[in-house]
């Protein structure tokens, strides 16, 4: 079945998303985001498009951006230095993000205002902060920096002319509301306790070593899809290494 043609906006105003591969984080740790950071910096010099918000999840990346250029080329510039960067880092290689990056137009200054609180309150409704100036890797404290006068590579200009001042913009972003952009409904993680409490009632793990290698590849597989817990966790958690999970996943696809 060919692709469905990607929605033009009108505007030129996207709301993106970037997902990590095979539910891959994309980010281990701090100095891995800051990098993705410096890319959109760099980035946007160069493709002269303006950002209006972003939030980095650990396997997903929202982002609201005015296109400069085509929009498909923005998204190259931003992904392709991080992937080869984040590749050389952990010793790895080929795709970290899906090759389909999930877009929506934005045609409307007040579609714009419920993106990028929707953007802004990924992390409270993923339930890892409870506000959203909890959360460090968002936009809204380059809104905080603009807002007072500093420096900010966040294009504020439409969403102040809205919001007076910092504090309508802050209660507009912490406010209550069901808003869900792009049909996407942040998956619920686990810590590695609650997960192997999780599993060890469905499955006998501790056994997985033992098993015939199709009959265990079957359970990882089982266990990936239906817990949601990341390569790298299941990898922690099962005591296999990465290798084996991810070629437990992608056996018969």
């Amino acid at each position: 079945m060919p692709r469905r043609a990607r929605e033009k906006s009108a505007t030129g105003i996207y709301h993106i998303m970037l997902r990590g591969i095979d539910k891959r984080d994309v980010f281990l740790d701090d100095e891995d985001r800051m990098q993705f950071i410096e890319n959109i910096i760099k980035a946007k010099q160069v493709g002269k498009f303006e950002l209006y918000g972003y939030c980095l999840m650990d396997n997903h990346i929202h982002m609201l951006i005015n296109e400069g250029e085509p929009i498909g080329i923005t998204i190259k510039r931003i992904t392709v230095g991080y992937v080869g960067w984040h590749n050389r880092k952990y010793e790895r290689t080929g795709h970290l993000f899906q090759n389909r990056y999930m877009s929506e137009p934005v045609e409307t200054e007040s579609y714009l205002l419920t993106v990028l609180r929707y953007i802004h309150q990924n992390p409270v409704k993923a339930r890892i902060v409870k506000k959203v100036e909890d959360y460090q890797w968002s936009s809204y404290y380059q809104y905080y920096h603009d807002y007072q006068g500093q420096d900010s590579f966040i294009s504020g200009d439409l969403v102040k002319a809205y919001f007076k001042t910092f504090e309508g913009f802050n209660d507009y972003m912490n406010a209550y509301n069901d808003d869900e952009c792009l049909e996407y409904k942040p998956i619920k993680r686990y810590n590695d306790s609650d997960l192997r409490e999780i599993m060890n009632k469905k499955w006998d793990i501790d056994k997985l070593t033992e098993m015939p290698i199709k009959e265990r590849n079957e359970i990882i597989k089982e266990i990936y899809n239906k817990t949601n817990g990341s390569i790298r966790q299941l990898s922690r958690i099962l005591g296999l290494g990465k290798t084996v999970i991810e070629t437990a996943i992608k056996e018969d696809r």
